[in-house]
């Protein structure tokens, strides 16, 4: 992905099975977020292709490959701040159902698998950063989608909320919905992904598992490193 000469990503590729979690980290600046961007449609790739069941997805809008069962959570987290918690989840929902009723009980199912029952009916601006953060997932999950890709899902967040949120990821995890995510704890990303891609300046420098990564050097300087001494 190209923006004028500036290449943000370059010759990065890489493939997710079915029902894994792949992990996406690598230094601030490196590409994760315009690598979501390309996979959901925000962007068009300058070069290359996406696929999805081994169909080319990328040039398609956000909203047809939302259809087609990628969804996303963002960095930084937009409820419809008016909209009480399950209006929000409702509003996503209407993309696989037609009638209110169906849309609510996706909805309550979906804010409740998330933790959210006891406060669908608050209006969402008021929410803590935690509960935010939920309602992203939910809204996205609402979609029903095949890929789900989390962007920083856990920032922020306490340690409690780390846990639970961990705990979300597994049992989504557990109903066959595959997972890409960014995240900047190694903690979480070494104890729920399958495997983990790791992009430095916009390149990918490193493929594998979580301890195949923790002990490559190239990681280490790249990314561990900079961690070591922010």
């Amino acid at each position: 992905m190209f923006f004028g000469g500036l290449a943000a990503i370059s010759d990065v590729s890489f493939e997710i099975k079915k029902g894994k979690i792949l992990g996406l980290i690598g230094p601030n600046g490196a590409g994760k977020t315009t690598l979501f961007n390309v996979v959901n449609g925000f962007y068009k790739p300058t070069r290359g292709e996406v696929l999805l069941n081994h169909e080319k997805i990328s040039g398609r809008r956000p909203h047809e490959i939302c259809r087609l069962g990628i969804a996303r959570t963002f960095q930084v987290v937009k409820p419809l701040q008016r909209m009480s918690v399950l209006d929000n989840v409702i509003a996503s929902a209407f993309l696989r159902v037609k009638g209110r009723a169906q849309a609510e009980e996706l909805a309550l199912e979906t804010i409740a698998f998330t933790g959210l029952l006891d406060d669908r009916d608050l209006i969402s601006r008021g929410l803590p950063l935690g509960k935010r953060k939920k309602l992203e997932i939910a809204r996205a999950l609402a979609t029903r989608p095949e890929l789900l890709l989390l962007d920083e899902s856990f920032a922020g967040l306490n340690p409690r909320e780390l846990d639970e949120s961990i705990e979300i990821i597994k049992k989504i995890k557990e109903r066959g919905i595959t997972i890409m995510i960014i995240e900047h704890h190694m903690k979480v990303i070494m104890s729920i992904s399958d495997r983990i891609v790791v992009l430095n300046y916009g390149e990918k420098i490193a493929e594998g598992t979580p301890l195949e990564i923790a002990d490559n050097p190239l990681v280490v300087e790249a990314y561990l490193g900079e961690e070591k001494g922010a």
